[in-house]
């Protein structure tokens, strides 16, 4: 079944895990991605929230193999800051290979968070984020 981010922002948390969990980390990826935050998924609430956030605080992520690392793009004029260290690792929800974008040694502001992202359709990147081991929210990231 082919997604997007429209149909991601109407699902539950609990699809949302199962989507994560039956797919594959897929490569990682290369360049700018546009980023949506999904917060309070399966809600009529979600879509409202997910555009506000990206126009006022994050609107995606700038993937660089060759260094790999990333830049998160802030704020409302989409500045790049907030790097993080891109690898493949083990999934803290499910132990299978996800990759990996860590904050933990790039970053003063967001030393404590780790996000998780597998490959959900092509160009198209389902994301869980921690803080410490604790999950916050999901998030897309449409290449």
């Amino acid at each position: 079944m082919a997604y997007d981010v429209p149909q991601l922002l109407r699902m539950t948390q609990a699809d949302l895990d199962a989507l994560f969990t039956g797919s594959d980390a897929g490569p990682i990826p290369e360049g700018q991605a546009n980023g949506t935050a999904i917060i309070a998924p399966g809600t009529a609430f979600s879509p409202e929230i997910a555009a506000f956030i990206s126009y006022f605080a994050w609107q995606g992520k700038v993937f660089d193999p060759t260094t790999g690392t990333l830049k998160n793009r802030v704020g409302p004029f989409g500045l790049n800051a907030i790097i993080a260290r891109v690898y493949k690792d083990k999934s803290w929800l499910d132990q299978k290979e996800c990759i990996v974008l860590d904050y933990s040694e790039t970053s003063m502001v967001a030393h404590w968070i780790r996000d998780e992202i597998r490959l959900i359709a092509p160009g198209l990147y389902l994301g869980k984020v921690y803080w410490d081991k604790a999950r916050l929210i999901d998030f897309a990231l449409q290449f």
